[in-house]
């Protein structure tokens, strides 16, 4: 009997015929680790595989295969498997119009950490936001480490994985959507209209929101700091926006 320790990590598809069942089966795939150097032979027919679905292929280390692969012989490839399919923009726009509600849209810039990513898509669930976009490079994307940190809100909340963000944001703006980029030195978020279509701006964890993006913002929105550290942790910064949009949109006013 193998030893728990030796097994692969949850979410992890080790071994070139293991990944290439997987793919022919449709499961969600987040992204495909190759070993470094190993285009070759059946791994070249893997990455194309990958690339035809646009999933994200990346060469690493042999030994960190090893590592994700709990120790099993994964033969140069590991894939990550998603935790639930991606949505499109387009499902987004669609379950904001079933609710007949303006759409309201959470825009992750950059989240590489699956903890706050997980936190992101809770809050989104429960302050009522339509889903959430992502970037398919320099982000965590939907991995059992981030469903599990969701606490379930995975399974709600349309997730989509678009290739470039400004681009996204583009197509957002032309169907009417405000962007709103949370980042230092922007407008008080408390006295700032969110009553109507918007999309909210999260920026990553050590660099905050790109500059492309934040140029392409129709507000920058800002919560004051009072202490010596000059930001929240990203998951709860949205959540305090978040709030403030579900208070204004039910006309929830202090006693």
């Amino acid at each position: 009997m193998a030893d728990k320790n030796d097994m692969p990590s949850e979410g992890m598809i080790a071994g070139r015929n293991a990944v290439a069942e997987a793919f022919r089966s449709g499961r969600a795939i987040d992204s495909l680790y190759v070993a470094r150097g190993s285009r070759t032979g059946s791994i070249c027919a893997l990455i194309a595989q990958a690339k035809e679905r646009g999933v994200t292929v990346k060469e690493t280390d042999p030994k960190k295969l090893d590592h994700m692969g709990g120790g099993t012989d994964h033969q140069g490839v590991v894939a990550v498997a998603a935790a639930k399919e991606y949505a499109t923009i387009d499902d987004i726009f669609r379950l904001a119009k079933e609710r007949n509600q303006p759409p309201f849209i959470l825009i992750a810039d950059g989240l590489e950490d699956p903890h706050n990513l997980g936190a992101v898509l809770r809050v989104a669930e429960c302050s009522g936001a339509h889903g959430v976009i992502i970037p398919k490079r320099r982000s965590v994307g939907l991995t059992w480490a981030v469903g599990k940190a969701s606490a379930g809100a995975v399974e709600y909340v349309p997730v989509a994985r678009v290739v470039n963000l400004p681009s996204a944001i583009d197509e957002l703006k032309r169907r009417g959507v405000w962007i709103y980029a949370a980042d230092l030195n922007g407008q008080n978020w408390c006295e700032t209209d969110f009553s109507g279509p918007a999309a909210v701006v999260i920026g990553s964890e050590g660099f905050g929101v790109s500059r492309l993006v934040r140029e392409k913002a129709d507000f920058v929105i800002s919560l004051p700091m009072m202490g010596k550290i000059n930001s929240l942790n990203a998951s709860v910064a949205c959540g305090i926006i978040c709030y403030e949009i579900l208070r204004q949109r039910n006309g929830i006013q202090a006693k």
